[in-house]
């Protein structure tokens, strides 16, 4: 899968945790734009897990941007192929 798809599949899942499209951006942070919090964080780890098939940790000490996720996916889905 391509950054680009990964992206779009990034975006539809924090658009279902309610958060508007227009503010999810490459650069924008998890914690620090999009206020999340530990829960959520897992939430979007296991609905990755779901659609994309990869298990990615995002609980870390340091916020990441969405992009960095999307790297993080990419990462896992070459690793498991």
């Amino acid at each position: 899968m391509s950054i680009p798809k990964t992206m779009d599949t990034l975006k539809a899942i924090l658009a279902n945790l309610g958060i508007p499209e227009e503010s999810l951006h490459q650069d924008t942070l998890l914690r620090d734009n999009l206020q999340l919090d530990s829960v959520e964080t897992v939430q979007i780890s296991l609905e990755l897990k779901r659609r994309l098939g990869v298990n990615v940790r995002l609980e870390t000490r340091r916020d990441i941007t969405l992009a960095e996720v999307c790297n993080l996916v990419e990462a896992a889905m070459s690793a498991s192929h």
